[in-house]
């Protein structure tokens, strides 16, 4: 990437963080939006308001039940290097509401790690910079240094395990179906979060 690439890139990400929520801030605006019978992002429609009343659950389930190994912890709280870990992200998205409270659940253990959000639909410029596989997929992990401002790493929409599912899936089948779109509810709710776990601690070291 060129410099005036670099300057760029670095521009539009600053101020994505300058207008960044932390994950209690994103709960309560999900509760609140709930309560408001609304969603965030561009679309209102009665499924996507419906979805964000989901996810408040799910989220919720999560953020009292997701548990962490020993090893894990301890490979946590010994990264030593000041990262903020940006996320990507719209209430009403399933994917989403499993894995941002494993992020929470992991960020939590170190200070050095500041998990900020931003919602897609307000950072067009920023989820552009990020696409998967040419789409403005959510959620959306990206891995900052505080110090250089290089970006690290990224991770998402999925945990890599649920990734290598849906890829099998729609080479077999052409597109994603609503059965398979339940069975990997099910994967996510019998995985609890360990595979989006193992998939960000390959990242701290």
């Amino acid at each position: 990437m060129k410099v005036n690439e670099l300057s760029v890139v670095n521009e539009i990400i600053s101020k994505s963080i300058k207008k960044s929520i932390s994950y209690p801030q994103y709960r309560a605006l999900v509760a609140e939006l709930v309560q408001k019978h609304s969603t965030t992002g561009n679309e209102k429609t009665e499924a996507l308001i419906n979805y964000t009343m989901l996810n408040d659950r799910r989220m919720k389930r999560w953020d009292k039940t997701v548990k962490l190994s020993n090893e894990a912890k301890t490979k946590i709280k010994s990264f030593g290097n000041k990262v903020t870990w940006l996320v990507i992200t719209e209430s009403w998205c399933g994917d989403a509401a499993h894995i941002m409270p494993v992020i929470h659940k992991v960020a939590e253990l170190n200070d050095n790690i500041d998990y900020r959000i931003v919602l897609r639909d307000d950072n067009a410029e920023l989820m552009d910079l990020f696409l998967t596989n040419g789409a403005r997929a959510i959620p959306k992990l990206i891995m900052i240094d505080n110090e250089s401002k290089e970006v690290l790493d990224t991770f998402g929409a999925r945990p890599s395990v649920a990734t290598a599912m849906v890829k099998a899936y729609i080479e077999e089948h052409g597109m994603l179906t609503s059965e398979f779109k339940e069975d990997l509810q099910r994967w996510y709710n019998k995985d609890k979060g360990q595979s989006t776990i193992e998939d960000l601690l390959k990242q701290l070291v």
